[in-house]
């Protein structure tokens, strides 16, 4: 089977490409099941039920997230109605919302997502190697296919997670710093790896936002509003094709495509 899993949706610029690519995508590359993370989806930080439902709409199956995903007051609630929203599963036991969970595709194969955020120059949670293996083995009961986001800063820490899982899952996805990698590879025992599956939005910018904003910041140390730029729209990813018997992956390919 035929995963896509697209890197950080950003503000309105990020949904229209989900809107415009995604469709076509599917159907050219036979895609069976999309991921994407959507933290930063709704103004740049967070996600709101329209937000979710149009991402849906435009064929997401599901939404993982981040440390942003706090940022809308309506999410407390959204996330325990809306189960296709996962949020990192090493925030502390009592949290709303749950990190990782069995989906199906339309086809009726069952897929498990695991949602995990790094440590490493981020604030401290749970340890995300732990929750990651305990949850793989939880998941691994229903279905041998299984995608990690691994969403973190330091590039160790998701290639670590990546060694890590070798075997146990069928891919480790890092998100967070919007910037693709280029060292996608499938591991010995079986596991597909990318340490940054990149950003969907304006790549006219920094990371997402106006470039003269950021700029003002970095010289200044004043801090400014950082709004999301509007040109240059792109949607990167990364597509994996899965053998359905084994959980392991067969390939692993980027994914850029311009709007």
């Amino acid at each position: 089977m035929n995963i896509l899993f697209i890197g950080d949706i950003v503000g309105s610029p990020g949904r229209e490409a989900i809107k415009k690519l995604v469709g076509p995508l599917r159907r050219d590359l036979q895609i069976d099941f999309v991921i994407a993370n959507a933290e930063n989806a709704s103004g740049g930080s967070g996600i709101t039920s329209k937000v979710a439902e149009e991402l849906f709409s435009c064929g997401v199956d599901v939404l993982t997230s981040g440390d942003h995903i706090w940022k809308k007051s309506e999410i407390f609630e959204l996330i325990n109605r809306e189960e296709r929203i996962l949020r990192p599963l090493n925030f502390p036991v009592g949290a709303p919302g749950r990190g990782a969970a069995v989906f199906k595709t339309q086809g009726g194969l069952k897929v498990g997502v695991i949602n995990v955020n790094g440590r490493v120059f981020m604030e401290a949670l749970e340890c995300p190697f732990k929750t990651a293996l305990a949850a793989s083995e939880e998941l691994a009961k229903e279905t041998k296919i299984i995608i990690v986001d691994i969403h973190a800063e330091a590039t160790s820490e998701k290639v670590a997670l990546g060694w890590y899982l070798d075997g146990k899952v069928s891919a480790v996805f890092g998100t967070h710093t919007h910037i693709q990698t280029a060292d996608e590879k499938i591991l010995p025992k079986g596991t597909a790896y990318l340490t940054d599956a990149g950003m969907t939005g304006p790549y006219d910018s920094v990371i997402g936002r106006r470039v003269e904003d950021v700029l003002t910041r970095f010289l200044s140390s004043i801090p400014v509003k950082f709004e999301v730029a509007q040109e240059n729209i792109q949607l990167h990813g990364v597509l994996v094709e899965i053998d359905e018997k084994t959980g392991k992956a067969a390939s692993v390919l980027r994914i850029q495509k311009k709007l």
